[in-house]
């Protein structure tokens, strides 16, 4: 046991090396410069060198690529052992951009005796590295001239201008007086075959759109010799008088069969005679061996940067030792731990604070489905204290079981959510007064965090309820609507339910939904309780009243309780009611209750569709008047696919009402087609042929609301929390187990 509790201090403080490692690599990026201006001092040893010299040798190669087993090992002693005056990389010396690969190349070129010089390549560009080599060698192109020898190297990158690099070329040749004449350039300036090449782009080339005035200025002005990277093979051409050589075997990941093979370039000049030979090197092993080798040494280049990396690598190799003895020799828990009993009862009242980020007075479906649990658990003698936002002046005075939180901002077009002051001293007193045994959270953000963290600090079990599709509502987030929907929500929900004890869904679906974004912990099923009586009996006298009011008489009234915003699906529903208007067969008359931002937009569409006398927007009532409005009606409809219960519909059931939805999780499972209710596809004509068919079978109708009535009478509050209570008692049990666990 022992053992077990170390293995996760030993991955923590690997993944803490990990981090302090590569702070000191941002360290390293930003703050710390070693050297500058290389190219500078380089350039004057090579005029020293050459001054007055006819005859000398120079090496190039290209794609380095940071090796070491190739480049510092096997191609340097060749050339401090040579007789080669300096030495010039035609592109892409390090693997990336990155300050800790020029650092590593700048320690490797410091194992050189003789100059050097680099060509500005796309590996020297990538990740931002374009001003690390101004910094630290010098501009991306220039020119110089050395004995009887001009040198002049391009930006093949795009990262200068290559209009402007053509003008400063045609300067160069035209004022040059030197004898010969080389230029460097790290993309081709000609395409070549490189049929059988690891390359899964034809992105090599020096662009098109230049190539061609660049190629006919070099070889008008009689240059010796261009040399390129780039492709990891040997390649020489010639065009007019001038060589054409891309060298790429230095290192980087080579074939070793072929033209791909690890090699350098020899340039012997002498007087006017210039003289180019491929250098090979033979590493003396079967191509099998080689070719695995050099994949090898160029993965290990990406890492390398002294003894720094290699602590690095050897951290993240621990890390994932460590992650691989947890995922083979942990056992998991795919079934339920069945030594716990959720239904032990001791008889002790279990006091539970609940977070929310909205309650009552708000009308929505969580703060009803908390009210509902709060009363049928304080009906059971099980003390509930509700933490929530303050929504009005007039509730400054708290109610005993009812925690209210100062608003720090409001939200929303019509200002109806409040993001509530979770950094308040006096919840915490509260909380710790009340000594609560269960913290169950409604909402993975805000409040419902504050209550996890502060289930934490009391070493009490946190319930999580999921009651809200969060993707749904990714238009109220001020990110781009694809990552909070695709991604943010997603990841949010996981994380947070993962850091909880025991989670409540209302459906299967639901429990299906968190099974897949990968949620381990225990989750019960349990649909929110409806109050069943208050909406199967209804006075008769309030019903017609409310007829009156909104002149339904004579109508087919179809009602719908739903919140007016874009997740609700609303415009769907007047689709489908033009759809039965112009069919022509029923008076059908929507009376949709409910309030919300996008209530002046549905006013306007409802003109538009010329629906304004079949549509009444009821706008906000009072949750005890909700069953009156059923009775009104002889279907109820809905078309909101973000529900994780609707529980709305299950209240319509209670009132007898046959229910026409759209398939969706939580619809799913409590609709059940041609029993309680019709369910289609999210199309509006099938949605609005179901409507009409109930419409026109008076005897379908009726049967269907028996059943629906039926199905709705096993929902009742008592159930509901006695089944809540059976998750909070496998939470205790499963955090009693821990702690024993812990101990021994």
């Amino acid at each position: 046991m022992h053992r077990q509790r170390l293995i996760p201090w030993i991955f923590y403080l690997t993944l803490t090396l990990i981090a302090a490692l590569l702070g000191y690599k941002v360290y390293l990026n930003f703050f710390k410069q070693d050297f500058a201006a290389d190219h500078a001092v380089q350039v004057k040893h090579i005029e020293t060198l050459l001054e007055q010299k006819e005859h000398y040798r120079f090496a190039v190669l290209g794609n380095i690529n940071n090796s070491v087993g190739i480049f510092e090992r096997k191609i340097i002693p060749l050339l401090n052992e040579g007789d080669y005056d300096f030495v010039i990389s035609a592109g892409n010396a390090v693997s990336s951009g990155g300050e800790d690969k020029y650092r590593a190349l700048f320690g490797t070129l410091s194992r050189l005796e003789i100059p050097y010089l680099l060509t500005f390549g796309p590996l020297e560009e990538s990740r931002i590295g374009g001003h690390r080599f101004y910094d630290h060698f010098g501009p991306y192109h220039f020119s110089f001239t050395a004995g009887r020898t001009r040198f002049t190297f391009l930006d093949s990158t795009g990262t200068t201008d290559y209009g402007w690099q053509l003008r400063w070329l045609d300067e160069i040749v035209q004022a040059s007086t030197a004898g010969s004449h080389f230029v460097f350039s790290a993309n081709p300036l000609y395409p070549v075959d490189y049929t059988g090449l690891l390359r899964l782009d034809d992105d090599y080339l020096f662009p098109d759109a230049s190539r061609r005035a660049f190629t006919t200025l070099i070889e008008e002005a009689g240059v010796d010799a261009v040399f390129s990277a780039e492709l990891a093979l040997f390649d020489r051409q010639t065009h007019g008088a001038t060589d054409y050589v891309v060298t790429g075997g230095a290192g980087g990941l080579v074939l070793n069969r072929g033209r791909s093979r690890y090699h350098f370039v020899a340039v012997d000049v002498d007087g006017d005679s210039v003289t180019l030979e491929e250098k090979p090197l033979d590493i003396g092993q079967h191509p099998f061996w080689r070719t695995a080798e050099s994949l090898w040494f160029f993965i290990y280049s990406l890492f390398y940067v002294g003894y720094l990396n290699f602590i690095l690598l050897v951290a993240i190799f621990i890390a994932l030792a460590l992650w691989l003895h947890r995922k083979i020799f942990t056992d998991p828990h795919y079934y339920p731990d069945f030594d716990i009993d959720p239904d032990a009862d001791d008889g002790t009242p279990l006091r539970t604070a609940m977070f929310t980020n909205n309650y009552l007075p708000f009308i929505g479906g969580v703060p009803i489905s908390i009210e509902r649990l709060k009363r049928g658990l304080s009906a059971l003698d099980h003390p509930v204290m509700v933490i929530a936002p303050r929504y009005s002046r007039q509730n400054i005075a708290e109610e005993d079981d009812v925690l209210r939180l100062p608003s720090l901002l409001p939200l929303g077009k019509h200002r109806e959510f409040r993001l509530a002051n979770i950094f308040s001293w006096r919840m915490l007193s509260r909380v710790r007064a009340f000594a609560p045994h269960i913290i169950h959270v409604h909402h993975p953000f805000w409040i419902g965090r504050a209550g996890k963290l502060l289930g934490r600090m009391l070493g009490v079990p946190v319930v999580y309820t999921y009651h809200t599709r969060l993707e749904h509502y990714a238009h109220y987030v001020p990110l781009p609507g694809p990552l909070f929907r695709n991604f943010i929500s997603h990841a949010l929900v996981k994380r947070f339910a993962n850091g909880c004890d025991v989670i409540i869904v209302p459906t299967s679906s639901v429990e299906e939904y968190l099974r897949i974004i990968g949620v381990k912990k225990p989750i019960f099923v349990q649909p929110t309780g409806i109050e069943y009586a208050r909406f199967a009996d209804v006075d008769d006298h309030a019903v017609e009243a409310l007829k009156a009011r909104y002149a339904l008489a004579g109508k087919r009234v179809l009602v719908s309780i739903s919140r007016l915003s874009r997740e609700k699906n609303i415009d769907f529903m007047l689709d489908g009611l033009r759809l039965l208007h112009d069919g022509g067969e029923h008076d059908a008359h929507l009376l949709l209750v409910g309030e919300g931002q996008d209530r002046q937009r549905l006013e306007t569409r409802v003109e538009a569709l010329g629906l304004g006398p079949h549509v009444t927007l009821a706008g906000a009532v009072a949750p005890e008047e909700i069953p009156a409005y059923c009775h009104t009606a002889e279907l109820f409809v809905f078309a909101s696919r973000s529900e994780t219960q609707g529980m709305v519909v299950l209240e319509a059931m209670a009132a007898g009402l046959p229910v026409v939805v759209i398939r969706s999780s939580g619809i799913e499972d409590i609709v059940t087609q041609g029993h309680n209710g019709y369910k289609t596809a999210p199309d509006v004509q099938a949605w609005s042929g179901a409507i009409a068919a109930l419409l026109n079978n008076a005897d379908e109708r009726q049967r269907i609301g028996r059943q629906a009535a039926t199905f709705a009478a096993g929902h009742g509050i008592e159930p509901f929390s006695h089944s809540v209570l059976r998750a909070y008692r496998y939470a205790r049990a499963v955090r009693q187990k821990q702690r024993t666990d812990s101990t021994t």
